[in-house]
């Protein structure tokens, strides 16, 4: 029954967050190739925190995150890490990408979280699995 959960020493979680992310101004800079460098920056930063980025997708303003994590990080951290990661990746190679931008940030301050649990994980994986790129 509990195979799928998470086992501490004193607990037993099985946490989910459904987690977006717009860009600055909602530009629309994700190309597919830029978007699949913030998705693999975003796995990292994922597995470096202990949770697991289980659908990741995006169009170009915007990314849909469905994340497993452990009890210890609090969401604010994970968005924290996450964004940080992936701009400074998006940085170093597309070094050009921000030009024009009145505040050459890359994401936006704001950002989506919301629980999830149950039946809905696999509907909301099938939301995200279905985002595409223009």
């Amino acid at each position: 029954m509990f195979d799928d959960y998470e086992r501490a020493r004193h607990s037993v979680t099985k946490l989910h967050v459904h987690l977006i992310f717009t860009t600055k101004y909602r530009r629309k800079v994700m190309t597919p190739e830029v978007l699949e460098s913030v998705l693999a920056a975003l796995k990292i930063a994922a597995e470096d925190l202990g949770c697991s980025l289980l659908e990741a997708n995006g169009e170009a303003d915007h990314v849909h995150l469905l994340v497993s994590y452990p009890p210890k990080v609090s969401i604010s951290e994970m968005v924290n890490r996450f964004k940080t990661r992936s701009s400074r990746k998006i940085r170093e190679e597309y070094p050009g990408i921000l030009d024009g931008g009145k505040t050459g940030l890359f994401w936006s301050r704001s950002y989506f979280a919301c629980s999830v649990g149950g039946a809905s994980l696999e509907v909301l994986k099938k939301y995200i699995e279905n985002q595409t790129t223009d």
